[in-house]
């Protein structure tokens, strides 16, 4: 008997969060956004298997963080994020990458890891 396959777990989200203006003043932020548009906001984008919201308070409190999350991190946006969520890991991988892009198309300052 054939077994059927399993469907992927959906236990990965994706999220962003919002960075204070204070990282425009890292050069390597600033290389990696030519295209920032002025009032656009900075923010960094990320996948996590935990809640967002536990994933955002590890990075603040520096386990297995981002350093310009730890230093400049100010809040969640889940308006650009929470549609998305959860799905499947290697959807999350791609949505991960596909969110950044948009939201650098869309004149934001990016950071994605």
């Amino acid at each position: 008997m054939a077994r059927r396959p399993r469907a992927p777990r959906l236990s990965h989200h994706v999220y962003v969060v919002e960075l204070s203006d204070r990282v425009w003043n890292e050069p390597a932020f600033r290389k990696a956004n030519p295209d920032w548009q002025l009032g656009k906001p900075f923010v960094y984008v990320g996948m996590t298997g935990l809640d967002p919201d536990l994933r955002f308070d590890r990075h603040k409190a520096g386990i297995q963080s981002n350093r310009f999350v730890t230093l400049y991190g100010v809040r969640l946006l889940p308006a650009l994020y929470a549609v998305y969520n959860p799905m499947p890991y290697a959807a999350a991988q791609e949505m991960e990458v596909e969110l950044a892009i948009g939201l650098r198309e869309a004149g934001y300052g990016v950071w994605q890891a």
